[in-house]
């Protein structure tokens, strides 16, 4: 009898345990997270924030990459993201930048797994087409950083302000929509706005293309205009040229289109971050600013004091692991608020975010505090 007695407690301990363990096994979490983000090419700083996250929790991360010519062959996209959820242990996908293909890859998987959460990073798809897929969206304000990179660039002596875009980011509702914004706040602050078509990275000529145009143009606009010229790019793969030419020439720089310290910056003047540096947001202000006034363009560049695209990939994680642990809902705003303000170190408030609308309140716009090297 007694021994029976023993057996029963042996027996109900484990079930115990096999019920307490729905989450963990040896340690190890029983579900895992997707990451889509661009390549070293299209988004050098998501990618790299994707590879910290797969250091960080090892084979709970599964990063992908989309294909740099996104816009031709949103199938392999499609593809890809299938791929992810494919496996049944992937319970959320963070995809930043969620590029065009996004929706319909979402599309696909929802035909089949309806319960992944998908987080969406800076989506390119226009707002009402893409809020019905993604469960939230992170973006940056744009409509107020109309105003505000104009603000930044009056208070840095601009006189001019060059907008370098092409047809494929202007039919971008968000994004036409600041530029909209740029052109009246310009005219509200005396600055003359103007326009320039780029190459697009995805056009036949490619990244390098258009950055050869940057490298060409900017020389050509500062001779026209003049060194209090403010320059401003749409495109991810601009930044570096732009913020070189920009010194070169003693010309104006606003902020990044994805606003970071990290992106461009290290790459246009040379910075070299030692790995016992790495992610030490402070040290490479300082390096950058050391950069910048070796060449006399103290106070005319700048950029946020986060990194943005950074930030939503490292709080989509922390969301996607409080969703697939049964802590949160698809969709709870305040957990966001709070994963944003615990990745960028927010003690003052900085982080402000907004919905884009009543009806697509999953859709949440966000600035992060500003810095002037």
């Amino acid at each position: 009898m007694k021994k029976i007695f023993v057996l029963f407690l042996v027996a109900i301990l484990v079930i115990s345990l096999a019920g307490c363990g729905t989450k963990t096994t040896s340690g190890k979490t029983d579900y895992k997270i997707g990451i889509v983000t661009g390549t070293v090419s299209q988004g050098e700083e998501e990618f790299r924030a994707g590879e910290r996250m797969v250091a960080k929790y090892g084979d709970m991360i599964k990063h992908i990459t989309y294909p740099d010519k996104f816009a031709q062959e949103q199938e392999t996209t499609i593809a890809q993201v299938a791929s992810l959820a494919a496996d049944p242990a992937v319970k959320a996908i963070v995809f930043v930048q969620a590029v065009e293909g996004a929706a319909p890859a979402i599309d696909k998987v929802r035909e089949t797994r309806p319960d992944i959460l998908f987080i969406l990073g800076v989506p390119h798809e226009n707002p009402d087409t893409i809020a019905s897929r993604g469960d939230i969206l992170l973006e940056l304000d744009q409509l107020q950083r109309g105003k505000s990179v104009i603000h930044k660039a009056k208070e840095m002596g601009a006189k001019t302000f060059i907008h370098y875009s092409f047809p494929r980011h202007m039919s971008m509702e968000l994004l036409a929509a600041r530029r909209d914004i740029f052109k009246e706040t310009c005219a509200d602050l005396g600055i003359q706005f103007v326009e320039v078509d780029a190459p697009d990275p995805l056009s036949d000529a490619g990244v390098p293309g258009a950055q050869l145009f940057i490298l060409e143009d900017v020389p050509r606009q500062v001779d026209k205009y003049g060194k209090d010229t403010a320059f401003f790019s749409t495109n991810c793969s601009m930044q570096e040229p732009l913020i070189k030419q920009a010194l070169e020439t003693g010309a104006i720089y606003p902020e990044q289109c994805c606003p970071s310290p990290y992106h461009a910056y290290p790459g246009a003047l040379g910075i070299e971050i030692p790995s016992d540096k790495a992610g030490d947001l402070d040290y490479l202000s300082e390096q950058i600013s050391a950069k910048i006034a070796e060449k006399g363009g103290t106070g005319r560049f700048g950029t946020w004091n986060r990194p943005a695209n950074v930030a939503i990939i490292e709080a989509g994680v922390e969301y996607a692991k409080a969703y697939a642990e049964g802590k949160i809902e698809k969709f709870d705003k305040d957990a966001m608020v709070q994963y944003m303000k615990e990745v960028t170190g927010d003690k003052n408030n900085e982080v402000k975010f907004s919905e884009l609308n009543e009806d697509t309140p999953n859709f949440l716009l966000f600035v992060l505090g500003s810095q002037i090297f």
